[in-house]
């Protein structure tokens, strides 16, 4: 593991001009260019925002910004995981012809997510003040020194799931085509529109008392992730214990367990791809 890494950071300029690429090949002949990280969340927090105000007469208080700070992240997560499983396939020709350490995509995929996502972080805190979120100040809250440690922990979960995936597909292109309706549910199941407190602490099924809350952090961990942005960016206060007891570690374990995989079967991509 330590020879992995180490030869990792000997490629860290080729990491860094990957996210360059990609970022260029994101916006290239768009006349927006990088305007398109902030416009595309803002317009689907104002259809969320019409939908349940408009329609669904929602009593949360200053929905956009309720919106906005769950939304962003989560796109961060589905475009590093989506790009990410297709990381391998589609850089075969690369691949093929000159050897790196093979785990630079999936990590470049990642990265420069992240880069749109922190670009489009100050329209949230713009979007705050104006509105008084959080606080009734309108003021930015104090735990916000917390946010980068929770966009670490991200990072670490994308990275994992990234791996996996992208090792999955080059052996089963079926797992692109499965994702797409995957990604969907997971978006519903994710506190975005809504948030896990409307949910009821336990609920008795089949004579059986499941604690709906609970299961939501334990078997879902883009919810606690997500919810701890919610609880810095919105509520302005601290992230729950679970996050720091449960979600930072199952990200990293995610991660480790990926970054095993992916390199045990990545020797072979060369002939699979």
């Amino acid at each position: 593991m330590l020879h992995n890494l180490r030869e990792l950071w000997r490629y860290r300029e080729l990491i860094g001009n990957l996210v360059r690429r990609d970022l260029k090949a994101r916006y290239k002949s768009s006349v927006l260019g990088v305007i398109w990280s902030l416009l595309n969340p803002l317009m689907m927090m104002v259809v969320f925002t019409v939908v349940f105000t408009v329609f669904g007469n929602t009593s949360i208080a200053a929905f956009p910004a309720f919106i906005l700070c769950a939304l962003l992240p989560w796109n961060f997560f589905s475009a590093s995981v989506t790009g990410g499983m297709m990381s391998i396939v589609g850089n075969a020709n690369l691949i093929k012809k000159v050897y790196f350490p093979r785990e630079v995509l999936p990590i470049s995929v990642v990265l420069s997510n992240m880069v749109n996502y922190l670009l489009a972080l100050p329209v949230f805190f713009f979007l705050a003040v104006i509105m008084g979120v959080p606080l009734t100040g309108g003021y930015i809250s104090f735990w916000v020194i917390v946010l980068p440690l929770v966009v670490v922990v991200q990072v670490f979960f994308s990275l994992g799931m990234a791996f996996i995936l992208a090792t999955l597909n080059v052996y089963y292109r079926d797992i692109a085509l499965l994702m797409e309706p995957v990604m969907t549910a997971w978006f519903f199941l994710t506190p975005i529109f809504w948030d896990v407190g409307q949910l009821p602490a336990s609920r008795v099924f089949l004579g059986v008392e499941i604690p709906i809350q609970r299961l939501t952090y334990i078997v879902n961990p883009m919810a606690s992730i997500i919810a701890s942005y919610r609880d810095i960016l919105y509520y302005g206060r601290q992230p729950g214990p679970d996050f720091f007891l449960r979600s930072a570690v199952t990200a990293f374990l995610i991660m480790i367990l990926g970054y095993v995989v992916f390199k045990h079967y990545s020797g072979k991509f060369g002939e699979e791809v």
